[in-house]
């Protein structure tokens, strides 16, 4: 056997035991990066390979008026199912308990609660959203969506305080968002089941 051949067969069996052990390849995880300019990895934490999801921000929010309570635009982190789980979403809606004064909500604003200017770039997918089977028997597999939470009224006001410079828009947001992935992940939304969860 020549040496082109016997690399390339060595480099096959390396591929062969990667995916039986359940390990994703490096064609999956390019496949997700670049998706909708997200970035979607791999990195060892604790001696396991976790799912890192980038940011996206809904940048056409803001002329729809879905935006954050300082006026900044919405977010979320986006992996896209696969196989039979391709058609079906599990939407996150992130809690973070509601902010019940001005006061309390100006200073919120200033934090990843209150504006996407301040939210991580990049978080972990673990547990229910994790891309492992052992670790998620039934969602693995599925489109996965994690809603970030910025409005201060868990995604229903759409109102606002001109005078403290609030914004409470989270109906609005909730609506930009779930258009903005409408179809972004291997199907269109509309055809496949959802799940709702928010803690």
């Amino acid at each position: 056997m020549d040496a082109f051949s016997l690399c390339w067969s060595l480099a096959g069996l390396a591929l062969v035991g990667i995916f039986t052990n359940g390990v994703t390849g490096f064609d999956e995880m390019d496949l997700f990066n670049g998706f909708n300019d997200t970035s979607v990895y791999e990195k060892q934490e604790n001696g396991a390979n976790v799912l890192m999801v980038g940011l996206t921000l809904v940048q056409a929010a803001s002329a729809k008026g879905a935006v954050c309570l300082d006026g900044s635009v919405p977010g979320y982190h986006l992996y896209p199912g696969y196989g039979s789980g391709a058609n079906n979403w599990f939407i996150h809606l992130q809690g973070g308990a509601w902010c019940d004064s001005v006061k309390f909500c100006q200073y919120r604003k200033r934090s990843s609660y209150g504006s996407s200017t301040l939210m991580e770039k990049v978080l972990a997918f673990t547990g229910i959203l994790s891309n492992k089977a052992s670790e998620n028997p039934d969602f693995y597999h599925w489109d996965k969506v994690k809603v970030r939470y910025c409005d201060g009224a868990f995604f229903s006001g759409d109102s606002e305080n001109k005078a403290a410079q609030l914004q409470f828009r989270g109906k609005r947001i909730f609506l930009a968002v779930m258009e903005d992935f409408d179809g972004k992940g291997n199907a269109s939304s509309k055809a496949g089941k959802y799940i709702y969860f928010k803690f």
